[in-house]
């Protein structure tokens, strides 16, 4: 009972509830969206699992319940981003996507960086529109945490073949497939990667200064960019969580020397949008991985 309890739940937030934007006008759905995130039950564990994370570290601020609030929109918008990026066109976005800065237009590679902050479909789907095919570098499917969750495998595999077909490039198992990362670097293609992930046991990695406190995150991709010489971008996709449009920063970091040097300007950016709206950042649940 307690597998089928799962499942259903799983279809309810994952697929049921965000699928809504596929089928209603943005500006409805939104607004619906609003009032379910009033629901506890939506999204309860990891969302009380992040509040606790955020808490002990300072970050959960004096109104939990709209903090909360706040965390349970988001990964509710997050999740519709998926079918509403299915149904939409790009008109939909140039109405609904204020943009700050510009992509570059290289003819060869550059290496786009973003966070677990906001919802960053329209981010890449912007880069697309624009001209750029990175390859996704995205996390294994094979996890324990995918294991027996039927529709959460299912979401995932629809997800990551859902940014291929909008980037145009195949997705890349960084974990399973190092040597295609590298490859593609040296080939001139393009990247796009997500940078604040804990460093796993034994998988190289760097100290970083964030929110006032020491993070460990893998140093790989960092260093493969400065070996190259390969030239970095670092963009953010938020939400407006009163009208429901979106926004897009665009920073062009150039090319680097030093690996220390070049995370110390991307985790900036990171820092400056935590700070900016603490609930939006997905991984305060795993924060005791991610802060050592």
């Amino acid at each position: 009972m307690k597998r089928l309890q799962i499942e259903l739940l799983d279809l309810l937030e994952l697929v049921l509830l965000p699928g809504l934007a596929a089928v209603l006008p943005w500006r409805w759905c939104f607004r619906i969206f609003q009032r379910l995130a009033r629901l506890q039950w939506l999204y309860r564990e990891p969302c009380e699992a992040a509040l606790l994370q955020a808490r002990s570290r300072n970050w959960a601020g004096a109104d939990e319940a709209h903090w909360l609030w706040v965390r349970r929109l988001v990964t509710l918008v997050d999740h519709a981003d998926h079918y509403l990026g299915l149904k939409r066109r790009d008109a939909w976005m140039d109405k609904h996507l204020q943009v700050q800065g510009a992509w570059p237009t290289h003819e060869s590679g550059i290496l786009l960086l973003t966070f677990h902050w906001g919802a960053g479909y329209w981010g890449l789907r912007h880069a697309a529109a624009h001209g750029l095919q990175p390859h996704a570098l995205v996390a294994s499917l094979e996890s324990q945490a995918y294991q027996g969750r039927m529709v959460m495998s299912w979401y995932a595999r629809s997800r990551n073949a859902h940014v291929a077909r909008t980037l145009k490039s195949p997705t890349i198992d960084v974990a399973r497939h190092l040597k295609q990362v590298i490859r593609a670097l040296q080939n001139n293609h393009s990247l796009l990667g997500v940078m604040d992930v804990p460093a796993e046991e034994g998988q190289a990695s760097m100290s970083i200064d964030l929110l006032g406190m020491q993070a460990r995150v893998p140093r790989g991709l960092l260093r493969l960019a400065v070996e190259q010489q390969v030239p970095v971008v670092v963009y953010i996709t938020g939400l407006d969580t009163s009208s429901g449009q979106r926004f897009l920063r665009i920073k062009p970091l150039g090319v680097h020397t030093t690996v220390e040097e070049l995370a110390s300007v991307v985790f900036d950016e990171l820092e400056s949008i935590i700070a900016d709206d603490a609930p939006a950042w997905h991984f305060w649940g795993i924060a005791d991985r991610f802060f050592r």
